[in-house]
C-alpha cells in the first residue's frame, strides 16, 4: 500500500491495535488491513520487590499504556500525516497468571502478585492432591489458596479476581472476561466446555466454604471467552485512560484479553495440532 492509501485506511479505522504488557516493556503495535505493521510505541517498566512480593503498581500500568500509545500515535502522525482517532479492533495481552483481587467497590485488596512470585508452595501441594491436577505456583488459584491458608484478612472481601490483562480490559470496557488461554493460568479448564472445570471448582469451593469464605469461585473469577468472541467495546472513559489528549474515540470493539502464551503461539503460527512454540523470554 502506498502512504496515501495507508493514511486513508487509518482514518477509516481499517486497522487493528494490539497492546502487550510484558515483563519489562509495554508494547503497542498498529497493523493495516493486510496485517502489515504501520506504527508502534513502547514503554519500559520494571517489577518491584516490596514487602516480600514482586509487584507492579497499578498507576504504572496506566502511565505506561499512555506513553506507549502516545509514541505510536505520534509515529502515525509523522509517517502518514493523519491523527489516530479510532481503530477497527483493539486487544490486550499481558504476562499470564498473577493475583489481582478486588473488593465490591472496585478497590485492589492486596498488591498485584506477579508470575514471578514463588510463595505458594503449601497451596500447590494441597491443590495438587485435592484436584489431582498439576497447579503451578504462579497460577491465580495458587495465590488465592495460599492467601486463605495464610489467613490474610482481605480474602473475605474479594468480589473479583483477575489477571493483569483481565484488569486492563475490565477498566476499559466494564466487562469481566478473559480469553480461554488466559483463563487457563487462573484455574484448570475443561477442554470440552471451554470454561473452568466444574468438578474441580466444586472441590475447591468445599475447601473455601470450610474456611468460612462467603463466595464461590464461579462468582469471583472472570467469564471465559473463546478467541474471536465479542468482549465489549471501548468506553469513552476507557478511551481517555488510553489517550488523555482526547483524540481517541470510544466504541471500538475488543477481543477477549489473553496471556503471552496465546499471543506467542499466534505470532509463531503454532496454533495447529502437533505444533508448538518455546518462550525464551523472562522466566523463573
Amino acid at each position: 500500500m502506498n502512504p496515501n492509501d495507508i493514511a486513508q485506511s487509518i482514518a477509516d479505522g481499517q486497522t487493528a491495535l494490539g497492546v502487550e504488557f510484558g515483563s519489562t516493556r509495554i508494547k503497542a503495535v498498529l497493523i493495516g488491513p493486510d496485517h502489515t505493521p504501520l506504527a508502534s510505541g513502547s514503554h519500559d517498566w520494571e517489577n518491584r520487590f516490596e514487602h516480600g512480593v514482586w509487584t507492579y503498581h497499578l498507576d504504572d500500568v496506566w502511565t505506561g499504556l499512555q506513553d506507549a500509545y502516545r509514541k505510536l500515535s505520534d509515529e502515525v502522525q509523522t509517517r502518514y500525516g493523519v491523527r489516530l482517532q479510532t481503530v477497527g479492533v483493539l486487544g490486550f495481552s499481558a504476562m499470564m497468571h498473577g493475583y489481582l483481587p478486588f473488593g465490591a467497590d472496585g478497590s485492589l485488596l492486596a498488591p498485584f502478585r506477579t508470575w514471578r512470585n514463588t510463595m505458594t508452595g503449601q497451596a500447590v501441594e494441597e491443590l495438587n492432591s485435592l484436584l489431582q491436577f498439576n497447579i503451578p505456583q504462579r497460577w491465580s488459584i495458587a495465590h488465592l489458596y495460599q492467601a486463605v491458608l495464610n489467613n490474610e484478612p482481605h480474602v473475605q472481601d474479594i468480589r473479583y479476581l483477575t489477571t493483569l490483562a483481565g484488569y486492563v480490559h475490565w477498566q476499559l470496557t466494564g466487562q469481566k472476561v478473559v480469553g480461554v488461554g488466559e483463563a487457563s493460568g487462573m484455574f484448570p479448564i475443561d477442554s470440552r466446555t471451554g470454561s473452568y472445570d466444574a468438578r474441580m471448582l466444586a472441590l475447591a469451593d468445599e475447601r473455601f466454604a470450610a474456611a468460612g469464605l462467603p463466595w464461590r469461585l464461579a462468582d469471583i473469577l472472570p467469564q471465559v471467552l473463546p478467541a474471536g468472541a465479542d468482549a465489549g467495546v471501548l468506553s469513552e472513559e476507557g478511551a481517555r485512560r488510553i489517550d488523555p489528549s482526547g483524540q481517541l474515540r470510544g466504541g471500538i470493539p475488543l477481543c477477549p484479553p489473553e496471556g503471552d502464551a496465546g499471543t506467542g503461539m499466534v505470532a509463531t503460527n503454532s496454533v495447529a495440532e502437533r505444533t508448538g512454540n518455546v518462550s525464551a523470554g523472562t522466566s523463573v
